[in-house]
């Protein structure tokens, strides 16, 4: 039983009959081809359009025009390439996947064509998958770092600003300056509330909530 469902193909070769025999294997399966092409710079307009779900490009005579082929529907759309040969070709196969091919097949027949874009469809769907938790993940790392950075500064500056101010009004108290520590005082308690609020504000205009940092806060080993 076919997990596939319907498609939309781009398919690309150097030959126009050979084009066609592979769109008549591609519709007979069910898909529908949403561009067709022997050209490379048409290729890549056409992909750009179009946004197929899957490529197949057939190795023709000409190895280099194919590899061009390839790397222009890689470049204009992120999806799977197959390629159709009519013989094997190791070498270019390896260079074909250096630069994104998914999959071919040698002398493809219909269900051999539908079992190669079953597979690959797969494994696109795992790359994809993989990706977007390397980048979810690499995004809650810049965060943590965000909010360590925050945090420093906040004590940095509460310590160059606020720590030296009570030391200040604490040391004008003890000479009996009881005018000269309150003006210290209150000045200070002002600067403390301006320094909180402006590490908040940085805080969320960065994406990291209240919550978090104060989770943060209450949970780290150096507290304990």
């Amino acid at each position: 039983m076919t997990e596939t469902k319907h498609l939309r193909v781009l398919i690309a070769n150097e030959k126009l009959d050979r084009l066609k025999l592979l769109a008549a294997v591609v519709e007979g399966l069910g898909h529908e081809v949403v561009a067709r092409s022997v050209t490379v710079t048409e290729v890549a307009a056409l992909t750009a359009q179009e946004r197929p779900d899957v490529a197949l490009v057939g190795l023709g005579d000409d190895s280099v025009h194919a590899i061009d082929l390839v790397t222009e529907i890689v470049r204009e759309a992120y999806c799977p390439v197959i390629a159709i040969l009519y013989g094997h070709d190791a070498p270019w196969v390896n260079d074909a996947a250096k630069i994104g091919l998914y999959a071919y097949i040698v002398n493809g027949k219909p269900d051999e064509l539908q079992s190669a874009i079953d597979i690959t469809l797969r494994r696109f769907a795992d790359v994809q998958s993989l990706q977007h938790s390397l980048e979810h993940r690499a995004a809650e790392t810049k965060r943590e770092k965000d909010l360590a950075n925050a945090r420093q500064e906040q004590a940095l500056e509460l310590h160059d600003g606020v720590v030296q101010g009570l030391v200040a009004a604490q040391l004008a108290l003890e000479l009996g300056r009881e005018d000269e520590s309150a003006a210290s005082l209150a000045e200070t308690l002002d600067r403390a509330k301006d320094v909180v609020s402006r590490s908040l504000a940085e805080l969320r205009a960065s994406g990291i909530r209240t919550d978090q940092l104060i989770r943060k806060s209450t949970s780290d080993p150096d507290d304990a």
